[in-house]
């Protein structure tokens, strides 16, 4: 049964009583395990060193991503691209994410999280410094794709990393800080092409070097990922190796947390064949991924569109006015929006945050598409688009990629957050191919219409997802009911046919 909001309050898992274990653990009535010293850990130095480690590889997924509509801009001149040619630029790496995230976060479920958080990087190294070496279109489309494959690769791996080792109290603002590492993408891609492009040096190799400077933080991510342990709730409670996690957990807190006695677990794993029937990891997977899709249609469609989108509004505006009031709309709202969701969501609700968000996104968008006067001028649009933007960090952007993190059993984590993260790109990438068309089609205010829409559906989608705010992992994803206990023999063969 899907845990609804209404239950929540009921449901929160305090500390685990003193000398004892939670249910299913295998821990004994002297030790707590690595879960529970984990939920119940203060937030110290070793969070925050997770949050920069996973953080930084998100940033680098981010201005990979939202630099190319700029990069798409430019490219389309010089090439003499059409609009069909140009959604590839801009969509290619969309498309791959969604490959990546499926693939990696199957393997980081049976091979382990840090395995493949240091592949997915190399893999945006390799794809980054291609896309800046292109001599064509069809080899910046591939070198794209190659790009966003470790781009889905390491959504899931980061979220799931960081809310493993994060605390119950703290563990959306963590995770959200991982998230909000987009911000920085946002940001930086536009100031940098600002700078490249009133510096005179060139479109053509301003372009190069906006897609090249991608490889910069990939590079720095391989090494500080090397130097960190694998997830220990990973460890003690699907590899049944607590002792190390447990050893590899005091020394990477550095003492902050006291895992020298900790209870020994059963190492469990959950079959695909057990997951995909199960009706309540359905609903989760229709949740998130669905959620995630309509979000991700919306938002990857207007802001790698959105150089044509302030064409449509302001037609005679410099490239360098759209540019700068595309770093406007960031800074002014979408910075905020993230600091906020980071500061408030763990008290505010996961799942509240994103009803709220989906429901001032479809108020914003309905409003432009309704109202001539809005999208007729550059300050009325600007305004109202802005004030989405918030709303959209301060709710749906952000709990996408959290609450996917929170809701599956361990064994199948990263599996659950690769299925919702792979989906949203999927809808990232209609949206890059759609909404160019549907501008072209129905007019501005139309497209904005049926963002709004989009909006709406993903209201009511959210509604079906429980709410894990101060929750732990383990009551949230139900991993220690009796009914995950002992899988049969065909759910333990089932990953590895899966591989």
């Amino acid at each position: 049964m899907v845990v609804t909001e209404g239950h929540a309050a009921d449901q929160v898992s305090g500390p685990a009583p003193e000398g004892a274990a939670g249910p299913g653990t295998g821990g004994t009535v002297d030790h707590p395990t690595v879960s529970q010293l984990l939920d119940e850990a203060p937030t110290s130095r070793f969070h925050h060193r997770a949050v920069v480690i996973s953080g930084m590889g998100f940033f680098t997924d981010a201005y990979d991503l939202f630099v190319i509509g700029t990069v798409a801009a430019l490219v389309k001149v010089q090439w003499h691209l059409s609009v069909t040619q140009t959604s590839w630029v801009t969509g290619s790496a969309v498309l791959a994410a969604f490959v990546g995230a499926l693939v990696f976060g199957r393997i980081a479920d049976l091979a382990g999280r840090k395995t493949v958080y240091t592949v997915v990087a190399a893999i945006m190294i390799v794809g980054a410094l291609a896309s800046a070496l292109a001599p064509s279109f069809i080899f910046l489309v591939v070198a794209r794709f190659i790009l966003g494959l470790g781009i889905g690769g390491d959504y899931p791996v980061s979220a799931v990393l960081m809310s493993e080792y994060a605390n119950r109290r703290d563990r959306g603002r963590l995770v959200g800080l991982v998230f909000s590492m987009q911000a920085l993408g946002l940001i930086v891609g536009p100031l940098v092409a600002l700078v490249l492009v009133g510096s005179g040096i060139g479109h053509d190799v301003t372009w190069r070097i906006l897609l090249a400077l991608g490889a910069v933080p990939a590079a720095a991510v391989v090494y500080l990922r090397a130097k960190m342990p694998e997830s220990p709730r990973y460890q003690a409670k699907v590899q049944g190796e607590a002792a190390r996690a447990a050893a590899q957990l005091h020394e990477f807190a550095a003492g902050a947390v006291d895992a020298s006695s900790a209870a020994a677990e059963d190492g469990h794993r959950l079959g695909l064949r057990q997951f995909f029937t199960d009706r309540r990891m359905l609903t989760l997977l229709l949740g998130t991924a669905g959620t995630w899709f309509l979000f991700d249609y919306a938002y990857y469609g207007n802001t790698l569109s959105l150089p044509s989108i302030l064409k449509d509004v302001a037609p005679h505006a410099t490239l360098m006015a759209q540019l700068a009031w595309s770093l406007g709309i960031f800074v002014v709202f979408a910075l905020p929006g993230y600091a906020l969701a980071v500061a408030r969501m763990d008290r505010f609700g996961h799942r509240r945050l994103q009803l709220l968000g989906f429901a001032v996104m479809a108020a914003c968008f309905i409003a432009l598409g309704a109202f001539h006067a809005l999208t007729a001028a550059v300050a009325p649009f600007l305004a109202i688009f802005g004030l989405s933007y918030f709303f959209i960090e301060f709710g749906p952007n952000t709990t996408t990629f959290v609450l996917p993190s929170e809701v599956f059993p361990g064994s199948m984590r990263t599996t659950g957050h690769g299925i919702a993260a792979g989906v949203g790109k999927l809808g990232a990438f209609i949206g890059v191919f759609l909404v160019p068309q549907l501008q072209k089609s129905i007019g501005l205010r139309g497209m904005l219409l049926v963002a709004g829409g989009a909006a709406v559906a993903g209201y009511l989608l959210t509604k079906v997802l429980p709410e894990p705010a101060q929750r732990s992992l383990e009551d949230v994803s139900g991993e220690d009911d009796d009914r995950w206990r002992a899988p049969s023999p065909d759910d333990l063969i089932a990953p590895i046919d899966a591989a």
